[in-house]
């Protein structure tokens, strides 16, 4: 494999835990307060995509600007206090840059979010590209569009690049993309459907010694 693409929540950030708590407590039962939203169904999609994808299914009860507010405010509060870097993440993306192996953030958050974690952890420095679901116009995960979009940004076919990523749709969109996933399983998303990715980790040091199995 000849580069590496992170997913960010879940995976660089313990963020999902917070991000579940905060949608299953406070933000579906605001916009579809009578119905029963399965959180897989959202997991790893623009929070944008999600008020549309919402509203097409369910209909809201909030509107659009509201719904955007109070995302905006959690993820100040989840990306500025609350969440901690996943352990050995600065040791492997120093290896992989020993290595010549370009390293991409490759997320469904906004660049404003994204930066609020390099910023706090001091990783402005330590990806070669920094790639936002809001860089294009194209569908949000389960699609494939963003991961192509990256690969093509790092310059290496798809299939040449590994992907982590813990949500049900960013694995289905890696795996769509053809790139060589690695599924992060965390409690935070349950028994979800990992069977599209090439590899399944149950812990940070698992992530960190399959990517340098890969790239070696």
């Amino acid at each position: 494999m000849s580069a590496v693409l992170f997913d960010m929540d879940g995976v660089l950030v313990d963020s999902e835990d917070y991000w579940v708590q905060f949608e299953r407590e406070e933000i579906l039962p605001a916009a579809v307060p009578d119905d029963d939203v399965d959180l897989a169904e959202l997991s790893g999609m623009n929070y944008r995509d999600i008020y549309d994808y919402l509203e097409a299914e369910y209909g809201t009860a909030i509107t659009r600007e509201e719904f955007v507010e109070r995302f905006t405010e959690a993820a100040e509060e989840i990306y500025t206090e609350r969440v901690a870097l996943l352990d050995g993440t600065r040791d492997l993306l120093e290896r992989l840059d020993e290595r010549d192996v370009p390293t991409a953030v490759v997320s469904s958050s906004p660049h404003d979010w994204i930066g609020m974690v390099l910023e706090r952890f001091d990783l402005e420095d330590e990806f070669d590209h920094v790639i936002s679901a809001d860089d294009i116009e194209a569908a949000s995960k389960p699609a494939p569009d963003v991961f192509e979009y990256a690969a093509g940004e790092v310059g290496v076919p798809a299939e040449e690049c590994v992907v982590v990523e813990d949500s049900e749709n960013g694995i289905e969109a890696a795996a769509r993309a053809g790139t060589y996933v690695v599924a992060y399983r965390i409690d935070a998303h349950g028994d979800i459907d990992r069977s599209p990715a090439d590899a399944v980790v149950d812990a940070p040091d698992g992530i960190r010694e399959t990517i340098l199995k890969l790239t070696d």
